[in-house]
C-alpha cells in the first residue's frame, strides 16, 4: 500500500470553553496521554499516512517542544506555526505538505476518539470523488433561535448533516481551494465548496466527538477505555 497521505492536525485553537487557566484541552491528559496524541497515533499506524503536520498557536511553541518532544518525535509529528484562525493555521500547514502526495486529511487533534474504520471509508471515498468529509446526519429536532433564545423556527432536518473530522481532498484540490480563500470559513470543506468543488459526506461514528468543555473530556475517557480487539469494541 502506498504512503499517499500527507495528515494536518488542527491544534491551534484558543481552548476558550475549556475553562482551563493551565492547559488548552489538547494538551490535557485523556486515559493517561494528551489529547492530541490519541489523535495522531491513529494516523501515524496507518500504511498510507506519509507525514504528519501539527498546527500550533505561537504562544504554545515552547510549552509544546518541552513537554512533548520526545512524542512528536516517535509519531513522526511535523509542527508549524498556526495563525489567529482555523483556516490560517491549515493554510501555514498546507504549505509544508510534500508535493508528492496524493491526498491530504485535516483532523481535528480535538477528536482522540476517530476510529481506523472511518479513516478508512473516508480516504476510499476522497480516493474516488477527490473532496470527502466524515459527517454525521442530524436525527433530532432542529430549532432555529432568535437573539433572545425564543424558537424562530423548526428546521426541516432532512438532508443536514454535522460535519466531523478528518477531511480528505485531493492535494491539487485543496492547494486551489485555499489560494482563493474568502471570509472566514469555519471549517475546510467550506472552503473546497466555495471554490466550486463537491464535497461527499461519510457517515462517522458517535463516539468521534470534539472535546470542547471539561464534561467532553470525560466522555472520550470513556470511548478509550473500552477493550481493545473486541466485538464490541468500536475502535476494532
Amino acid at each position: 500500500m502506498a504512503r499517499d497521505v500527507a495528515v494536518i492536525l488542527a491544534a491551534a485553537g484558543k481552548s476558550t470553553r475549556f475553562r482551563d487557566p493551565f492547559s488548552k484541552k489538547v494538551f490535557t491528559l485523556c486515559s493517561g496521554k494528551p489529547v492530541w496524541q490519541h489523535s495522531a497515533q491513529l494516523f501515524a499506524d496507518h500504511p498510507r499516512v506519509a507525514q504528519i503536520i501539527m498546527a500550533i498557536a505561537p504562544e504554545d511553541k515552547e510549552t509544546v517542544q518541552e513537554k512533548f518532544a520526545g512524542n512528536l518525535t516517535m509519531l513522526g509529528v511535523e509542527l508549524v506555526l498556526g495563525g489567529n484562525e482555523r483556516f490560517e493555521s491549515i493554510r501555514n500547514a498546507l504549505q509544508r505538505v510534500k508535493p508528492n502526495l496524493s491526498l491530504v486529511a485535516i483532523h481535528d487533534a480535538a477528536r482522540p476518539c476517530l476510529t481506523r474504520a472511518s479513516i478508512d471509508d473516508v480516504l476510499a471515498v476522497a480516493d474516488r470523488k477527490k473532496a470527502a468529509i466524515l459527517a454525521a446526519p442530524i436525527r433530532g429536532t432542529v430549532k432555529r433561535c432568535k437573539s433572545d433564545d425564543s424558537i424562530e423556527q423548526t428546521v426541516e432536518r432532512a438532508g443536514l448533516w454535522q460535519a466531523q473530522t478528518p477531511q480528505v481532498f485531493s492535494l491539487e484540490i485543496l492547494q486551489k481551494s485555499y489560494a482563493r480563500v474568502k471570509g472566514t470559513p469555519t471549517d475546510d470543506s467550506q472552503v473546497v465548496e466555495e471554490a466550486g468543488y463537491s464535497v461527499y459526506c461519510v457517515e462517522g461514528p458517535e463516539s468521534n466527538i470534539k472535546i470542547t468543555t471539561k464534561g467532553d473530556l470525560k466522555i472520550a475517557e470513556s470511548f478509550l477505555k473500552v477493550p481493545a480487539k473486541t466485538k464490541d469494541n468500536p475502535f476494532f
